[in-house]
């Protein structure tokens, strides 16, 4: 640390290019990039001052798909889902010749961790992943009579609530499911998020021999107080233990998940937790806010106000980890995402290939992605869809042969201009009018002349740039890159309620 006029600022050794910025703890802060990992040489400084925290500490979305999931509506069905897997299925635009991306959503967790906001059933009642299979395979069968048999799978991800609340049996029966229906390609991605408290070494090598090449690790904080406080105790030694494993299993990718703004949590407590990740070296890490919303999410209501960080501390947690994963040599890839250089999230990042789908940021293309079990969200062509939310309502559709769409959307040729723009912000921090002019047959200053002129404020800010040929974002504007996009998002335009979301920064 040093000092300048009483403010603090925080000097970041960055190892690529691709990294973009650095914020100070509550003043200012200075970036020190390089071009070549190892040349820390002083390119750039740039000050954040209160005045433009304060600016954009607002809620927006974080745009895992666009339009999101909150402008689902039930007036999309069963019927308009049917039509976009059929319309894959006949080959329109060239669907079936790409692979599909699959999620499978397992609900069932042993017990409630407070700050969770996933669509989860607590039990420990595991005869009821048995039954969930059998209905998982009924909606696997009637997706297939609609989309066709054959359907070649590049990418899969289990999710939850915990998929390793299935027994190993359990996760053979669905792997074989699976295999059976589709042709899963060799070098695909195939993940699987894992409770640590739930696997074993032997637990872990069922996973490596059914296939799965990442694993990604539930580690939230280390600190113990902190663990008590959101319910969900596991010893550092324990996650430690499980990656070396992993390792030595052959796993491609190993992530962990962090989230600062926990109840207890301080700067000084997350910085301790940090350093134990440093030494645990997972090829990518995924750092989220906290977000506190007890009136949408009731296991939320457990959670004291109180012991939750201030506002301060929480972007003091923020500028610590960013300093300490960029002078470990990680990459920062995105929002929230930090990757190590040799990982394939980080060159999929200099190598512009970059995508964003509901699970975040992929190295895989843009694909069509079914999603499977309770409340998953998929895409399908230009419709987004949602299964129903409850195992009740899910049992009870597939039983009369309907499959358990809830809710979604037909995007309209509006929203998918709007969707290539965001996209390219949220992966690319650019955008180029002649791409997006050429795609859509449109011209970009015309009809986005309105965001254009809101962008004026933000290139006199510093955040991006605007020249003829297209938009820049800075590396100062890469920090807050939710708020660009979100000036291009026309609901949000029309809809000024934005406290269903997560801050921006």
């Amino acid at each position: 640390m040093s000092k300048d006029s009483g403010r603090e600022l925080i000097q970041v050794k960055v190892f690529e290019h691709t990294t973009r910025h650095i914020i100070g703890r509550k003043y200012d802060c200075v970036l020190m990039f390089s071009q070549a990992p190892g040349d820390l040489h002083v390119k750039t400084t740039l000050n954040i001052s209160p005045e433009l925290l304060q600016r954009y500490d607002v809620a927006g979305p974080r745009y895992t798909s666009y339009p999101t999931a909150d402008r689902f509506v039930e007036a999309f069905g069963e019927s308009d889902y049917l039509q976009a897997l059929a319309l894959r299925r006949d080959g329109v635009a060239g669907g079936k010749a790409y692979p599909l991306s699959l999620y499978v959503h397992i609900p069932f967790c042993e017990s409630l961790c407070y700050y969770c906001a996933c669509n989860k059933i607590i039990t420990k009642h595991h005869e009821r992943g048995a039954q969930y299979l059998a209905y998982l395979k009924r909606e696997v069968e009637l997706n297939i009579a609609h989309v066709g048999a054959g359907q070649t799978v590049s990418q899969l991800h289990l999710g939850g609530g915990s998929p390793t609340f299935l027994s190993d049996d359990e996760l053979r029966e669905l792997m074989r499911m699976l295999q059976q229906y589709f042709v899963l390609t060799p070098g695909g991605e195939y993940s699987i998020e894992v409770d640590p408290r739930t696997v074993s070494p032997a637990r872990l090598a069922t996973l490596a021999e059914l296939g799965f090449n990442r694993l990604s690790f539930g580690v939230q904080d280390f600190d113990a107080a902190v663990q008590k406080a959101v319910h969900r105790i596991q010893p550092a030694d324990q996650v430690f233990d499980l990656v070396a494993e992993s390792r030595a299993l052959g796993f491609e990718s190993i992530n962990t998940d962090l989230i600062y703004g926990l109840p207890k949590q301080t700067p000084q407590s997350f910085e301790r937790t940090l350093r134990q990740v440093v030494q645990l070296r997972p090829d990518r890490i995924a750092l989220y806010a906290y977000a506190h919303l007890p009136e949408r999410f009731k296991p939320q209501r457990r959670i004291h106000s109180d012991d939750l960080p201030p506002a301060a501390d929480k972007l003091t947690m923020l500028s610590s980890a960013m300093r300490i994963l960029m002078e470990a040599g990680y990459v920062y890839v995105g929002m929230d995402h930090f990757a190590l250089p040799e990982d394939a999230l980080a060159v999929a990042k200099r190598q512009g290939r970059l995508h964003r789908n509901f699970q975040g940021y992929s190295t895989q293309p843009d694909c069509d992605l079914i999603a499977l079990g309770v409340s998953a969200i998929g895409r399908v062509g230009a419709t987004h869809s949602q299964n129903v939310k409850t195992l009740e309502e899910y049992y009870d559709l597939l039983d009369q042969g309907h499959l358990p769409i809830n809710r979604g959307m037909a995007l309209s040729r509006d929203d998918l201009v709007r969707r290539t723009v965001i996209m390219a912000l949220m992966c690319q921090g650019s955008v180029l009018f002649e791409s997006v002019e050429l795609s859509h047959l449109i011209d970009f200053k015309t009809y986005f002349a309105q965001e254009l002129q809101a962008l004026a404020a933000m290139q006199e800010q510093g955040l991006l740039k605007v020249d003829a040929q297209g938009i820049e974002v800075s590396e100062l504007g890469w920090f807050f890159v939710r708020g660009v996009a979100m000036v291009f998002d026309k609901y949000l335009q029309v809809d000024r309620n934005r406290a269903r979301f997560s801050k921006i920064i």
